[in-house]
């Protein structure tokens, strides 16, 4: 049934921002405003793509892809090599693929912002590296360079730009490597269908690393664009800022500027970088095409880009005839966007529901309206695309009319949980995030394949718009909140910590929440073990959207059956849940991430919990945590049995506050987010000449609250040492620090992840004794990562060890030396 509202409105305009810095509507289905569609007519007019290529997300040269997308008008693409998984997180505690879940969708909010497209390889992120020969240790370098002639053949771009050169210079490994593989993949590529024309270096300043030189090839960048407001430098600013969990934040810089390019392989270039390239409709002997669409960008009418939908038509029918069949389905792409735009057609599919399981039937509601004196007509409906039948329509729209309809939906069997494809299946390697399916490879999202097809008409010509199934919701702040409809199981098993430390006598007690999202009856919960199943519930029912929480003892003979079979019992013993109910079986565990400037996000594990057996001893009793961003300290300390409480400001009006805690730990980086560190830390170091333990872990360098760290002068650095084998030295083995009340040796440091530890002291006041010495394969030893003194009746440890990825693992000797540091003064 259809509900027809028509609003009369005043004919008010206002030519916006050609990229829209806010809200965005991926969930619906929007016209661009007059600006933007006047920019992706003349992208139209060019035959040509670029292609970016670095490592991480923000390596990319925002300001230059700026510059070629909307200044230029050209096609332009970023490739990143990873998602950034291995970098470190301001905003909460999500690590691994969970922060690279973040930074891929920060990623494609800047792209939002920036114009360009965006692609990815299946590569992890594995942390910092200092060289490239260290990077290809975890990189398999053919698989890499594979994976970019995949996306370079998909692409097809004619130029292909490094941000970084292939050495040292770099500064990171991965930076090189990147290089390395983008040089590599463009000459694999001439044993392919497309050969991009020339490769080039985009050379840099960044500190005193200067990789410019006057010889090489410059463009001037930057200048004022009216319909952006800004220059390409200005929008760089914007769109990197975007990086929230990175800390990115970045200055929008006006004016001209001086882009460096070297040419790493192919064609040399004198003038432009599209030198000896045809980037017109001359390429595919289509000059005419060109033609009438430089007519439409002159006579474009910002208040009616609906004017230009009768000469649009005519290209577009022209374009279908045009022999060079990519360019050809590329532009109708293009073509078909931009007429959509012009017409002013907006509509939306929603539900109430966030989430739903299949068979779930659900009532929707579709909203449409079109905004043109060129006819637009809505033939018919396909609920779900190449599933659902047609509802006919054959419904004129009425210029600036709005029209409903409304339909209930049975989720389809067919239909694939919501998850990113590249966190669908077990990872293969630890470098190597594991794709099966090719046509997925290099994609940023996973395709969202439950929409409808709304079937136009405009003018004589047929259009089938793919709407999203949404989820709608009215926000008492935020005002209409859209987001994608999440498909998830029947049911999420999840243990309520992913960590457990068992009791004196050997057992642990662990439990689980089971989240059903429908009805389910004759459940039966096992847990297993390596070597099987150690435990299994009578028959249960789940109800709905009610929670239940079900507690096992596991007594010490049942955990020795479950780690039998484990490679090394200090590793730690994981045990795993699933549910049956009759035929169904359920074994995933739903992972919600929300921050304020993402789409809500989803991902799915394993349920799993890992167990370590406790082999410490701890003499303080009662912590005091200044929490730092994503902290698993609490979480931890709690889990080991001890009394912790996160301090307030009111805690730290009076250092006589503190003399409760045995030792008082600040979380890592600490002193970068928590600005009133400044003001808290002489309180805190009042605390430890009172006779107290204050251990501080690692801070960065950028936006520091204060720099006066600790008791006596020492300076943070960004030296690190990054192989999680390399060999630890002990200063001084006698210190008091690595004998009490656990006696540290080489063992402890073996099986630690990622990284030893990062930003390390640097320079120190002679009264602060260095415990450690290490040092990454074929550099100077350092003696930073952990600074002890006494000071007063108590102690100071300043610590840039990697505690915030060894305890979540449960490494049992990170956990012993984190005992020592915080029972020292007991």
């Amino acid at each position: 049934m259809f509900f027809i509202h028509i609003h009369h409105m005043n004919k008010i305009i206002c030519l916006l921002l050609a990229c829209t810095f806010g809200t965005t509507y991926a969930q619906q289905v929007r016209p661009a405003n007059s600006g933007k569609i006047y920019h992706k007519i003349a992208t139209l007019k060019h035959l040509t793509s670029v292609l970016y290529v670095a490592a991480h997300p923000d390596d990319e040269n925002t300001r230059l892809l700026g510059w070629l997308v909307n200044d230029r008008n050209i096609r332009t693409s970023y490739l990143s090599l990873t998602r950034g998984d291995g970098g470190q997180n301001i905003l909460g505690s999500e690590q691994g693929p969970a922060l690279g879940l973040i930074r891929t969708h920060e990623l494609m909010e800047a792209r939002k912002i920036d114009g360009a497209g965006q692609f990815f390889t299946r590569a992890v992120d594995f942390g910092f590296s200092k060289s490239y020969q260290e990077t290809f240790k975890h990189w398999d370098e053919k698989t890499l360079v594979s994976d970019a002639v995949t996306v370079i053949q998909r692409f097809k771009p004619d130029v292909i730009i490094c941000r970084f050169p292939p050495n040292t210079q770099a500064g990171h490994g991965h930076h090189a490597s990147s290089a390395i593989i983008a040089e590599e993949a463009f000459k694999a590529c001439k044993q392919q269908p497309w050969q991009p024309k020339r490769i080039l270096f985009n050379s840099f300043r960044f500190g005193d690393r200067n990789t410019t030189s006057e010889s090489q090839f410059k463009l001037s960048v930057g200048e004022y664009l009216p319909l952006l407001g800004m220059g390409s430098g200005e929008l760089a600013g914007v769109s990197r800022s975007v990086h929230k969990s990175q800390g990115a934040g970045t200055p929008s810089v006006p004016g001209v500027q001086t882009e460096y390019f070297k040419l790493v392989d192919g064609d040399t270039l004198i003038n432009s970088l599209f030198d000896g390239i045809d980037i017109t409709w001359g390429r595919v002997d289509r000059k005419d095409i060109g033609e009438e669409i430089q007519t439409i960008l002159e006579d474009y009418n910002y208040n009616r880009p609906d004017a230009s939908i009768p000469a649009l038509l005519t290209v577009r029918s022209k374009i279908e005839t045009v022999a060079d069949t990519y360019w050809r389905d590329e532009k109708l792409k293009e073509i078909n966007d931009i007429i959509l735009d012009c017409s002013g057609f907006m509509a939306e599919f929603y539900t109430n529901k966030p989430q739903a399981t299949i068979g779930a039937a659900l009532p929707f509601t579709l909203h449409v309206i079109a905004r043109s004196h060129t006819p637009v007509s809505m033939l018919s409906v396909q609920w779900i695309a190449g599933h659902e039948g047609d509802t006919t329509a054959n419904l004129n729209l009425g210029n600036d009319s709005l029209y409903t309809m409304q339909h209930t939906i049975t989720i389809p069997a067919y239909l694939p949980i919501t998850q990113p494809y590249w966190l669908s299946e077990p990872q293969g390697t630890p470098a190597f995030y594991n794709i099966r399916n090719n046509k997925l490879l290099g994609l940023p999202e996973t395709p969202n394949d439950l929409n409808a097809i709304v079937k136009l008409k405009i003018s004589n010509t047929i259009f089938d718009v793919p709407v999203p199934l949404s989820y709608k919701k009215l926000d008492p702040v935020k005002g209409d909140v859209v987001e994608q409809l999440r498909i998830v199981p029947d049911v999420s098993i999840e243990f309520v910590t992913g960590l457990e430390i068992t009791h004196a006598d050997g057992s642990a007690d662990i439990t689980v929440r089971l989240r059903p999202f429908k009805n389910i009856t004759g459940a039966v919960l096992m847990l297993r073990g390596m070597a099987g199943e150690i435990s299994t519930t009578e028959k249960f029912t789940l109800t709905a959207y009610n929670d239940t929480l079900l507690t096992f003892h596991l007594a010490n003979a049942q955990l020795l059956k479950a780690e039998k079979e484990t490679f090394d019992p200090n590793d730690g013993i994981e045990i795993t849940a699933s549910i049956t109910a009759g035929k169904d079986f359920y074994a995933r565990t739903q992972h919600v991430i929300q921050y304020s400037h993402l789409p809500v996000l989803q991902y799915f594990t394993s349920p799993v919990i890992k167990i370590v057996r406790s082999n410490w001893k701890c003499t303080a009793k009662r912590i005091g945590v200044v929490e730092g961003p994503g902290d698993f300290t609490v979480t931890f300390l709690r889990l080991a049995g001890l009394q912790v409480d996160v301090l307030k400001e009111s805690d730290m009006a009076n250092p006589a506050n503190l003399k409760k805690y045995d030792a008082i730990v600040t979380g890592i980086r600490a002193v970068n987010v928590e600005k009133r560190m400044a003001a808290w830390l002489p309180v805190l170091l009042q605390y430890a000449r009172d006779g107290g333990t204050l251990v501080m872990q690692y801070n960065t360098l950028q936006d520091l609250s204060t720099t006066q760290l600790g008791p006596y002068p020492f300076t943070i650095s960004d030296k690190r040492v990054t192989e999680e084998d390399a060999t630890v030295n002990f200063i001084d083995p006698k210190m008091r620090l690595l004998n009490y009340p656990n006696k540290i040796t080489q063992d402890d440091f073996k099986g630690w992840v990622q990284e030893r530890g990062l930003y390390f002291a640097s320079k120190w006041d002679d009264k602060y004794q260095p415990v450690f010495s290490m040092n990454d394969e074929g550099e100077a030893p350092l003696t930073g990562s952990t600074l002890f003194t006494k000071v007063g009746k108590g102690n100071y440890i300043y610590t840039s060890l990697s505690f915030s990825r060894q305890l979540p693992a449960g490494n049992k000797g990170a956990i012993r030396l984190f005992m020592n540091m915080i029972s020292v003064g007991k």
